[in-house]
């Protein structure tokens, strides 16, 4: 989806990405996360997305930071654990962004008046 805002088209990725600071490569498992019904461990979205488990554990990290993404620790039967990780309620992550375009807004607006 894009958005035209006077001179130039903004789509939905950039407003996701400037809205939690997101690289590319976390918005991309960020999105992959919020298809998914299940939790996956780091390696099974590595092979999924065809990325390396380092670079998948990497971003990860990040969006667990930033609070989008939990994190579960899953104990093996055979003794040890793993984790896995799943996106954090839809609702609520819809509703930051709106409270941060909302934010934008203000400012745009503050800043026309101040001019």
């Amino acid at each position: 989806m894009s958005l035209s805002f006077a001179c130039k088209r903004i789509d939905f990725r950039d407003i996701v990405m400037c809205s939690f600071e997101l690289n590319k490569t976390e918005y991309n498992l960020f999105l992959f996360l919020i298809k998914q019904k299940d939790s996956l461990s780091a390696s099974d979205v590595g092979e999924e997305l065809g990325k390396d488990r380092t670079t998948i554990q990497k971003a990860i990290k990040r969006l667990v930071e930033k609070n989008l993404v939990q994190k579960h620790q899953v104990n093996l039967d055979a003794g040890g654990y793993t984790f896995v990780y799943s996106i954090k309620n839809k609702e609520e992550l819809r509703h930051n962004i709106l409270n941060i375009v909302n934010s934008w807004h203000k400012n745009v607006v503050n800043s026309v008046k101040k001019w």
